[in-house]
């Protein structure tokens, strides 16, 4: 085990007193003792006091991530065991745990790790080097865990294919953890049933997130024209559909996504009114407008637009790109749902760049509701990076 001790410079570590997981490496004074990368270590202040023990990686600009405040915790399975238990104990008190997010990383105190549950498949990220050496551990504690009330896993699945890895001087990686099993998983959210793909599906394979927002569409879908843009596997085309949706036309620019969104709705039996578009939306957009088209119901669920501060002016942009051109294809009245997953688009921004949109058009908008991600994405405060999907739905109502 490592002793090495991490002593902050004088004034920082401002992130990690106020609540903060992470102490990034311009933070630091001095590393004292052995150690090599993925061990744990004591941080303390400039002055001596001790403020936790953490893992330590140098290849990375967070060069210390936070796994307890206690001075003299032992980093082992029993306390692997108390996070685990913790982590479930408060999603079976707050989601629908037939499928859903069980480990958050740094919102549930194991930082860099996130595992989620499709049915009886789990799906591991692992993003920190740390947290890589426990990861088999881990999941052996979740399934003893889920087992006490019932629940036997038969598969997991590691999807470690992040380019952020690189960052942390792992390399990328995705397979079976275990037995093989078949990788297309069925679940049911909301009442619409879904093929999860957890082999080549998008990040582990299906966006839980957004789950409790699907639902908030469906009281306004019943007999309307609804538009989905960035339809990935068609979730809100489909929640749109099962509400009693008139027509739903569900748009992505993937084929793959498109295919994967077909066959979702068929397994639902939406075929008919629901059907799906391989189109790049912001082509799309001002073609529909072009041909008169009108919307009841318009939704934008793109991807990030931006992951750094340094590219959040370009998509400022292109928020207020396909905000503007949706307003103008919901009919006078109707319903404009809009959302970005991106942490650096902080709430403000996105509430001034969609207000910025509505006053290009000379829309006036009506705020149904705010909504952040699902509750088995917690949000940590004083972890700001918790903190990523802002969610509206609005009337869009003629500027008369």
């Amino acid at each position: 085990m490592s002793l090495a001790v991490v002593t902050l410079k004088k004034g920082e570590g401002r992130i990690l007193k106020s609540g903060g997981m992470w102490i990034f490496d311009n933070e630091i004074a001095s590393i004292m003792g052995s150690f090599v990368n993925g061990d744990v270590v004591l941080v303390k202040d400039f002055d001596g006091y001790p403020l936790g023990r953490g893992f330590i990686n140098t290849n990375s600009k967070i060069t210390v991530r936070l796994l307890t405040r206690e001075e003299h915790q032992e980093i082992d399975r029993e306390f692997l065991e108390r996070r685990v238990r913790d982590a479930w104990e408060y999603r079976k008190k707050v989601v629908d745990i037939s499928s859903c997010r069980l480990i958050f990383g740094e919102a549930d105190f194991l930082p860099g790790l996130v595992v989620d549950k499709f049915s009886d498949v789990l799906v591991v990220q692992s993003l920190a080097m740390g947290i890589d050496r426990w990861k088999e551990e881990i999941v052996d504690l979740l399934k003893k865990v889920l087992a006490e009330d019932g629940i036997s896993i038969r598969g997991v699945y590691e999807r470690s294919d992040v380019k952020v890895r690189r960052q942390e001087g792992m390399e990328l990686y995705k397979g079976f953890m275990g037995q093989e099993f078949p990788t297309l998983v069925e679940i049911e959210e909301n009442g619409v049933k879904y093929q999860v793909d957890v082999k080549d599906g998008q990040k582990t394979g299906f966006f839980l997130d957004q789950k409790y927002n699907r639902l908030a569409i469906q009281k306004l879908c019943k007999n309307a024209k609804v538009l989905d843009c960035f339809t990935h596997t068609g979730s809100f085309a489909l929640n749109a559909g099962i509400a009693g949706a008139a027509e739903v036309l569900g748009v992505d620019a993937s084929q793959l996504a498109v295919d994967q969104a077909a066959a979702n709705a068929k397994l639902n039996g939406l075929d008919g009114r629901v059907k799906f578009l391989c189109e790049d939306v912001f082509e799309l957009l001002p073609e529909l407008e072009e041909k008169g088209e009108k919307f009841d119901v318009v939704i934008l669920d793109p991807p990030a637009f931006t992951k750094s501060r340094s590219s959040v002016k370009n998509a400022v942009k292109g928020y207020r790109e396909i905000n503007l051109r949706a307003m103008k294809l919901v009919k006078d009245g109707g319903f404009l749902a809009t959302c970005s997953c991106s942490h650096f688009m902080t709430y403000e921004l996105f509430t001034q760049t969609i207000g910025q949109a509505a006053r290009n058009v000379h829309k006036r908008l009506r705020q149904v509701e705010y909504r952040t991600q699902a509750p088995d994405h917690p949000i940590l405060w004083a972890n700001d990076e918790s903190y990523y999907l802002k969610f509206y739905i609005f009337q869009v109502c003629s500027d008369k």
